[in-house]
């Protein structure tokens, strides 16, 4: 059977490989062309393969996969005319052509030539697919020039470039470019000349700043950014008419040293009268009035109705003041008597649309007429207020492994500057109502019986809130600040336990220097109780089905057994049979004593009511420029304690459990302390390829009251954005082989590494590898295949790859992964690796956006 597989897999491989190998490269090249197969480049005898070099050539060859020219072979698969084929086909099928006639019509006989049927293959594989890069002569020119100029602004004034064809090969050539540079000039000399008075002072107090230093390599880029450099530092102190244009260099390399003595020159302001031109002296500005209109009107057509100056701040509106001036102060960084400053004003605007209460500011700075010396500006703020009151009602059909069909749906609003302080309210209400799947469906077989609904109240601040002044002293409002408060509730009614869950959080946020942001709950309180603890074997089949199988080797009670002899659920035949055997009334083994105290130890803590008090910060890090920024890292770690408070309280009231443990509201509270570290690098290799990578590793270890983490708190392992080669929860924890309906743990390593790369247009592929695996660490669980006891452990790292499809929307992507088992620890030694990399074992995984 063995071999028969294998025959048919290498049979299948065959067919595939021959179809795209027989068609030539050059199908569609004529005699007369050459198709570009590589581009080489040599620098001083150096092959020379960064991209910054190799993308400056006018024509790259038909890109590849491991080699192979995919895109180029499917384009040459697709008929060059399939109408005209078609057409030709006809002529040749007389009887066919009017029997379709017939039955259709002769102008839809014609049409059919431009369907789907006919030309569509042909014309999706064109649209995928590459045309073939034709040699040309005067783009290889181009190509020359280019290369010479590089490096020309890099310093290497004598720089020469040649080229060499090879086209021995029939209608192919390859192309190597020689570049030999010489010697690279240096800055001998230096000079500045600013003619602006004002601002030859300014320059002097912040000239040891320069990019340009003597004696480095001249470099055209570095020349600009000092451009830019110099600009920035002149519209930050006052120069509000300032442009880079008026920055210059003059360059003099007659000198044999290979030095090269540089001139900047920064030019007076140039004025325009009529035909003429003249030029003046650049002048520094400070601002002399701060306004701030908020109806969304000019200050030439506003009507004003009230005003009110506050801490020189001069608000003006249509209709009695609705915000506080103490919150629009906060936001305006824009001061009276300050120099004009741009970074003053991004901060302002941003600052101001943090409030989240105005659409994006307009900020525009007008010559103050009073000031004589023309050296002042009014800065006039307007401001959009966004719509009070917001209703945001959604509707969805959903579709899980425990819920074949669901109707979700919530009704939210948000309430604006509620009490004129930019506060938001969030009040929203949600609900969804199902059918669970067959092997969950209850004796009464109703269609619906799955009903969830809660409510979730949340207010924001846009600022700190209690305890304020002693943070403002830390934290300054240049962080963009906010203090949130939010209460849920929700209670669910399926095929589980029936959980009731209510949450509060107090939280603070902030961020500085835009790429730090940090987040820290005070507070966050859960609160889960078990509705329907008696239904726990209907949920945890995989549980029970072990039981039962003891249970039929063991002297078991008849009365704990149905008519079909397996243990009765419903009326606790299976829990009276563990508590015999744990009691050592039956004449069950040492192994399945351990196993039926494992299943007890795990409903006892999967029924048990969670009460959890938690206080945790995070801290995110990221370089990312924007969204399309694909050469970036991310980092963020996590710090979380519970119980501690809960503890003092409880140790006052002095009460416990059964399990001697200590209690408030007769609920055992947890204990934990939780770390977590999460990394993700992207790198940009050209040409929309990316490589991602991603390292996270997160342990959460109970103490006091608690022999083991809430299954809220827990790591789960599997799923469209972990392991992909495994479903969620189906992966460890450890090699134990997920033997749980449901497996978690209290720690958790997983690695992923994905390439992306482009196809066509919107349409992406991607090979992925994810490994990792989810333990028991220094809690109740004893099992050695589930727990993580050394670097020995790290062998139970699981791995799995596979390919994705991605087809991007701009605003988001849709993706389709499939994923190989590849190493499998939870196999017998000997076949864990590659024993389940077939498509009957494949997972399907579908998601919005890249998984990290």
């Amino acid at each position: 059977m063995i071999l028969k597989n294998n025959l048919s897999k290498i049979l299948f491989i065959t067919v595939i490989s021959s179809f795209f190998l027989a068609c030539s490269l050059t199908k569609r090249v004529s005699n007369e062309e050459r198709l570009l197969m590589e581009n080489e480049i040599v620098v001083n005898n150096k092959k020379e393969k960064s991209e910054t070099v190799t993308q400056l050539l006018y024509q790259q060859p038909n890109s590849n996969l491991l080699g192979y020219r995919l895109r180029l072979q499917m384009y040459n698969m697709a008929k060059v005319n399939p109408d005209s084929s078609y057409q030709a086909w006809l002529d040749k099928h007389r009887k066919t052509e009017r029997f379709l006639t017939k039955l259709l019509s002769a102008k839809q006989v014609d049409r059919l030539g431009t369907s789907f049927f006919v030309s569509g293959l042909g014309k999706t594989l064109k649209e995928l697919g590459e045309a073939p890069v034709i040699f040309n002569q005067e783009r290889t020119n181009k190509s020359v020039i280019r290369l010479k100029n590089h490096y020309f602004n890099q310093g290497y004034f004598n720089t020469k470039v040649s080229y060499e064809l090879d086209s021995i090969k029939p209608k192919k050539i390859s192309a190597l470019y020689k570049v030999d540079t010489g010697k690279a000039y240096v800055y001998d000399s230096i000079a500045v000349m600013v003619q602006s008075t004002e601002l030859d002072s300014l320059y002097k107090t912040n000239r040891r700043a320069s990019i340009i230093k003597k004696g480095a390599q001249y470099n055209a880029a570095k020349l600009d950014e000092e451009r830019d450099r110099i600009t920035s530092f002149f519209r930050n102190n006052g120069a509000y008419d300032f442009q880079k244009t008026y920055i210059n260099y003059v360059m003099d390399t007659l000198k044999q040293n290979h030095t090269a003595d540089i001139y900047l020159n920064i030019d007076n302001k140039s004025i325009k009268q009529g035909d003429t031109l003249t030029t003046e002296p650049f002048k520094l500005y400070k601002i002399s009035r701060v306004n701030i209109f908020t109806s969304n009107t000019s200050a030439e057509t506003q009507v004003i109705t009230d005003s009110i100056a506050y801490k020189d701040l001069n608000i003006y509106s249509k209709g009695p003041l609705s915000y506080k001036p103490k919150v629009l102060r906060n936001a305006v960084f824009i001061d009276k008597d300050t120099y004009f400053s741009d970074i003053r004003r991004l901060i302002t605007s941003r600052s101001l649309s943090n409030l989240k209460v105005f659409n994006y500011p307009t900020i525009e700075y007008i010559p103050d007429p009073a000031d004589s010396l023309g050296k002042s500006l009014i800065a006039n703020i307007t401001l959009n207020p966004r719509k009070r009151i917001t209703f945001n009602p959604s509707i969805d059909v959903s579709h899980s492994n425990i819920q074949d069909f669901g109707i979700e749906g919530s009704i939210g609003f948000m309430f604006r500057n509620l009490f004129k302080g930019a506060e938001i309210l969030d009040v929203s209400f949600r609900g969804n109502i199902g059918s669970s799947a067959s092997r969950y469906r209850s004796v009464q077989n109703t269609f619906f019986d799955i009903l969830e609904y809660g409510a979730d109240v949340k207010l924001t601040f846009p600022r700190f809130v209690f305890f304020s002044n002693q943070i403002d002293k830390i934290i300054d409002r240049t962080s963009f600040p906010n203090t949130s408060l939010s209460l849920g509730f929700f209670n669910q009614q399926n095929i589980g336990l029936d959980k009731q869950n209510l949450t509060g959080i107090y939280n603070y946020s902030w961020s500085y220097k835009r790429r730090n942001t940090i987040s820290f709950d005070v507070f966050n309180l859960q609160f889960v109780r078990n509705m329907n603890p008696g239904n726990y074997f209907n949920v945890y089949r995989s549980s029970y089905n072990r039981l039962n199988e003891i249970a039929q080797t063991t002297n078991t009670n008849p009365d704990y057994l149905d008519q079909n002899g397996n243990l009765n659920i419903a009326n606790s035949g299976a829990d009276l049979f563990m508590f015999d055997v744990l009691s050592g009334n039956t004449n069950a083994n040492e192994e399945d004593i351990r196993t039926i105290l494992s299943i007890a130890e795990r409903k006892l803590r999967l029924t048990e009511n969670n009460l959890i008090l938690a206080s945790n910060i995070v801290y995110t890090y990221s370089n990312r420029f924007n969204i399309k920024d694909q050469d970036f890292f991310t980092f963020r770690t996590k710090l979380e304690s519970a119980g501690s408070l809960l503890n003092l309280l409880a140790k006052s009231n002095n009460k416990v459990n059964t399990s001697n443990k200590n209690t408030i509201l007769d609920v055992a509270y947890s204990q934990y302390i939780k770390g977590e570290v999460d990394f993700v690098k992207y790198i940009d290799l050209g040409n929309q390829n990316v490589l991602a990578l991603r390292a996270f590793a997160g342990i959460a270890v109970p103490f006091g009251n608690s022999d083991n983490i809430p299954f809220s708190r827990s790591y789960f392992a599997g799923g469209t954005n972990d392991n992909r080669a495994w479903q969620s929860y189906r992966l460890g924890p450890g090699r134990s082989g997920s033997i749980l309906d449901f497996n978690e743990a209290n720690m958790k390593l997983a690695f992923n590494a994905e390439y992306r790369f482009n196809v066509s247009g919107p349409w992406n592929l991607a090979l992925f590898a994810d490994a990792g695996n989810i333990w028991n660490a220094l809690d109740d669980i004893e099992d050695e295949e589930m727990t993580f006891t050394g670097l020995e452990s790290l062998k139970d790292i699981a791995l799995g790859t596979g390919l994705g499809i991605r087809y991007d929307f701009s605003f988001f992507v849709v993706r389709c992964d499939l994923g190989f088992k590849t190493y499998n620890p939870a196999n017998e030694p000997g076949n864990k690796w590659f024993k389940e990399w077939n498509l009957s074992k494949t997972v399907l995984n579908v998601g919005i956006n890249y998984p990290f």
